[in-house]
């Protein structure tokens, strides 16, 4: 039912959807979630970036080609949507409205998430010799965030028990960024590999509070595979054949990725032994990516640009870190719906279905016997 329920979303979002406000309301089929509450950067930010004021580089995101796929731009860092909204659509609920809109309705959940977001505080990074943008949202303030919406809308401890004990936790992507900043002002993978345990640790932190305050389901996915993307493969381009792998992405950064995804997912099997009546779902960002490259020409994407963003300055992969997608020089693809990679950093609203699909249907979400659990719908 979720595979057929996924080429419905694909049609609504090529056809129909595009020319719906965020606001869509799809029927209600009785499932047990009727809430979701995410936490994150980029990969699951709705619009917050947008509505904190200035955002820099990233300046683009509230305008066209942002949102073109959607007829709309939302302040989502992509053509069109998100796994987050995908996930959503599958548990019959409205999309999730970002938590700086303070005119929103938020009966069906907050997004929390901000785009450039990190695990770790600024003074954490700074203390590494890493800078973060005075805009960034660390995952400490996202929660300070989310205590005080519960603050203002329970009653009680016992109705915010209940409240979210029937709600969905995105616990992420999160992370990222704190190894992207790194990165891209200098810091070798080696020296990054010392930062991971204290990332997991802030990550599980935030799992460990959302749990205290009654969450029972939580969804915390691993980091992509870097190493494919096109401002890695741009920033980091070397002549030398071995520091790539068969799919043309570079070994080291995604041997990187992994490390830090492996760290997780042990803490958090420690995480569910010390709570073995919530549900902890580990989501597989980097297999899903990698299963989506083997995959991709029956996927419908084209095969010549599977490491190229669609929206960028030109070069070989069609990223400049200075001139980022919707400012002057740049130009878009004819056909986002065939490209993986959208602006070089974040993926298409295609892509983003496929992974959110894989999640629950190709066994990219563990424990596997506990994700249908969250999606009995």
């Amino acid at each position: 039912m979720f595979s057929l329920r996924f080429l419905l979303f694909t049609l609504i979002a090529s056809l129909l959807i595009i020319s719906l406000p965020l606001s869509i309301l799809v029927e209600s089929k009785g499932c047990s979630i009727n809430a979701i509450y995410s936490f994150g950067d980029s990969i699951a930010d709705t619009g917050n970036l947008l509505q904190e004021g200035p955002v820099g580089l990233f300046a683009s995101i509230g305008s066209y080609p942002y949102g073109q796929s959607y007829k709309m731009p939302t302040g989502r860092c992509s053509d069109g949507l998100l796994i987050i909204d995908y996930i959503a659509m599958d548990l019959n609920l409205k999309l999730i409205n970002p938590y700086l809109d303070k005119s929103a309705n938020f009966s069906n959940g907050v997004n929390f998430a901000v785009a450039g977001a990190t695990a770790l505080d600024g003074t954490a990074l700074l203390a590494k010799g890493i800078a973060m943008p005075p805009a960034s949202v660390p995952l400490s303030s996202q929660l300070d965030w989310f205590n005080s919406y519960l603050n203002s809308t329970c009653s009680s401890q016992s109705d915010c028990t209940r409240k979210l004990e029937q709600a969905l936790f995105l616990v992420g992507e999160i992370g990222g960024n704190d190894y992207n900043y790194a990165f891209f002002q200098g810091t070798s993978v080696n020296t990054a590999m010392t930062y991971v345990p204290q990332v997991v640790q802030a990550i599980v932190d935030a799992a460990k509070q959302v749990i205290s305050l009654g969450a029972r389901q939580l969804v915390v996915p691993g980091n992509f595979p870097i190493g494919c993307s096109p401002s890695y493969l741009t920033l980091f381009s070397t002549s030398d054949s071995s520091a790539y792998d068969e799919k043309k992405c570079l070994i080291a950064y995604n041997n990187f990725s992994m490390y830090h995804n492996k760290q997780l997912k042990s803490a958090l099997a420690d995480l569910r032994k010390s709570n073995p009546d919530v549900t902890i779902i580990y989501a597989d960002y980097y297999k899903a990516f990698m299963h989506m490259l083997d995959q991709a020409s029956s996927l419908g994407f084209e095969e010549d640009s599977l490491l190229t963003a669609c929206c960028g300055s030109g070069g070989g992969y069609n990223y400049e870190s200075n001139l980022m997608c919707g400012s002057p020089g740049t130009t878009v693809c004819s056909n986002p719906d065939q490209h993986i990679n959208w602006d070089g950093i974040h993926l298409t609203q295609a892509a983003y279905l496929i992974i959110a699909q894989s999640l629950v249907t190709e066994g990219f979400a563990y424990p596997n016997d506990k994700v249908q659990d969250i999606w009995d719908c």
